[in-house]
């Protein structure tokens, strides 16, 4: 969306509104751009990153040691064999 500073100075609430949800919002001067309003990125503290990283590893080694090993999984194509069913 571009829309003029002078029509901006109006609906700031709303276009702020809009650029946290994802829209790109261009405010321009006489027809130019001249600032774009985006959204402030969060900082993810070390200990939640920690916690996803350890959550993460934990789950993918949870489904590496459980059920059948990828190196089998077409196992079921083939008979005993080894042609194609």
């Amino acid at each position: 969306m571009r829309i003029s500073v002078t029509a901006a100075k109006a609906q700031l609430t709303e276009l702020v509104r809009r650029a946290e949800a994802g829209d790109e919002v261009v405010l321009t001067r006489h027809g130019q751009p001249a600032v774009t309003l985006v959204p402030v990125k969060k900082a993810v503290d070390r200990e939640a990153r920690r916690r996803l990283l350890d959550e993460v590893q934990a789950s993918a080694a949870l489904k590496a040691t459980a059920g059948e090993s990828a190196a089998r999984s077409q196992d079921f194509l083939y008979d005993e064999q080894g042609l194609p069913r």
